[in-house]
């Protein structure tokens, strides 16, 4: 469970703090063109698409600058190389496991109480990584423009 959550959390944290280290230095901020909760949100897009592994950013972001290639790049190597340490942990351990037997408290995985499951887990796992983030961004400039 431990290296599972690893692999939930790493992804997550690197997205999270680039996004927090580019919006306080003042190199971060200089290659934003939008100011406000959309570029902010530029900047969250642009260390979440380096975390998966994509790379892309927003048009009003100008990412190619010295600043942007070298914190967008840690994001990629951390969500890239240091997921594999925790994958292999956890197979490695399913090696070693003991074939048992099902009895009354185990949950199979082919109904749909397990999808449900891990659907739910997926989902609160994911809204609770991102929603304060998303919160500062992409929901207040919604609100921003059907204010007017």
């Amino acid at each position: 469970m431990k290296m599972a959550s690893l692999l939930l959390l790493i992804p997550i944290f690197t997205a999270l703090v680039g996004t927090a280290v580019a919006v306080i230095v003042p190199a971060g901020r200089a290659s934003v063109f939008n100011p406000g909760p959309h570029g902010f949100t530029e900047i969250l897009y642009a260390f979440s698409s380096a975390t998966a592994n994509n790379g892309s950013a927003f048009a009003g972001l100008n990412a190619n600058t010295p600043f942007y290639n070298t914190a967008l790049g840690f994001p990629l190597f951390f969500a890239r190389y240091w997921l594999a340490i925790p994958a292999l942990a956890i197979g490695g351990s399913l090696a070693r496991k003991k074939k048992v037997p099902t009895g009354a408290g185990t949950l199979p995985t082919h109904t749909p109480l397990f999808i449900a499951w891990l659907i739910g887990v997926v989902v609160i796992v994911g809204a609770l990584g991102f929603l304060p983030a998303l919160a500062l961004g992409p929901i207040v400039e919604h609100l921003m423009i059907f204010a007017h």
